[in-house]
């Protein structure tokens, strides 16, 4: 299959294309079984074994330990800021034996993405504080010392352009219940998985297509979802989680208590297999830093037709974002841009301006294409 140019989206992003060869011929038919990945019963044996083989090669590639669940869920990251406090509030209530009155969340605030995990906190009526904001979102702010029952943040903000720094992605505080989103950058560095409660990333960016997102969680957080009594949670005032965003139903059923999508599964499984085959984590971790440096270093030396905002202590891998000196060429940059066959840079509505989307599908001829567009506008 031949696909012209690249694609730079911020999400849905690009996917590699034999992964999307070989996804199309099996939303056809699946291993001869004379049915599509669309029509395949969630709950088949079929089903089951795409569902155990993606989780096998998350659990490879990440180095998930024994403590924690991998589960897929739908309801992507937005879903996910909600998932989280239904978790953590039954796992605060159950922990207290039934004498917890509320539970509290301390915020880190990044960008748009931990921003709206914010208000769901306080759409849901959980007790939140901000512990760190940037202004401006152009740099990672001080954190404050933490005062609730978890730490909250998002490890790479796209509409900005910034990422909590690192060889690998840790918690920036030292707390033992963090949840942290990695929609984003997941699978682009090591993370050291043992240190969360709660981790999540819809798929469409880095490691599939939408309609499916990763959880990995720890154990406990689990047990007292599964555990706690709800008529006891619910007239304590605490938010009950409804049933398909509940991780204890998730895992009790296999990620199949509601329809799944199967066919998003198998993009993630053929997208961890391709990682597995071509060096795992280490070797996208070189290849993820090798291009996001060429993408600066071409921005950087044309200051007198690009501006970035971002300080370089915070600047994201995965996301590149600048804009134009002068506003008015930010339309032909664009259009020459899709000329050229280089698609999906414009930046996101609320910030405008360019941005480079560099996921791991994202060849490194994909990069050099686009860097020599940008080394080239005048």
């Amino acid at each position: 299959m031949s696909r012209q140019g690249f694609y730079f989206g911020a999400g849905p992003a690009a996917l590699p294309t034999p992964v999307v060869e070989q996804a199309a011929q099996e939303f056809i038919e699946f291993d001869n079984q004379g049915v599509g990945l669309g029509e395949l019963s969630h709950r088949s044996g079929q089903a089951t074994k795409i569902m155990n083989e993606a989780k096998a090669q998350i659990k490879e590639l990440l180095k998930v330990p024994d403590t924690h669940e991998i589960l897929f869920l739908q309801g992507g990251g937005t879903g996910g800021f909600a998932a989280c406090l239904y978790a953590q509030a039954a796992y605060k209530f159950y922990k207290s034996n039934g004498q917890a009155k509320s539970v509290s969340g301390d915020y880190i605030v990044t960008g748009v993405w931990s921003l709206k995990a914010l208000a769901e906190s306080k759409r849901l009526g959980i007790q939140s504080n901000v512990i760190a904001k940037a202004e401006k979102f152009v740099e990672i702010p001080k954190i404050e010392k933490v005062n609730g029952d978890f730490v909250y943040y998002c490890d790479n903000e796209t509409v900005h352009g910034i990422e909590i720094q690192g060889e690998k992605t840790t918690p920036p505080v030292d707390f033992d219940n963090v949840c942290v989103d990695i929609s984003s950058n997941m699978f682009s560095r090591p993370i050291d998985v043992s240190k969360y409660s709660i981790i999540f990333g819809g798929a469409q960016k880095n490691l599939g297509i939408p309609g499916v997102t990763l959880y990995i969680v720890r154990k406990d957080i689990i047990e007292a979802q599964e555990k706690v009594d709800i008529d006891q949670l619910r007239n304590a005032g605490f938010p009950v989680a409804p049933s398909f965003l509940d991780v204890g139903l998730a895992v009790k059923n296999n990620s199949a208590y509601n329809t799944v999508s199967i066919f998003a599964i198998e993009v993630i499984k053929l997208v961890t297999a391709r990682l597995l085959a071509n060096g795992g984590i280490p070797e996208q971790t070189k290849i993820s830093k090798s291009k996001a440096e060429k993408l600066y270093n071409a921005v950087d030396s044309r200051k007198d037709v690009y501006v970035t905002n971002v300080k370089p202590e915070a600047r994201s891998r995965m996301n590149v974002v600048f804009n134009l000196k002068n506003p008015e060429d930010e339309e032909r940059f664009l259009k020459e841009a899709t000329a050229l066959k280089l698609r999906g840079l414009k930046g996101h509505r609320s910030v405008g301006g360019i941005r480079v989307s560099n996921y791991n599908a994202v060849t490194e001829e994909a990069c050099d294409a686009v860097v020599k567009f940008i080394l080239d506008f005048k």
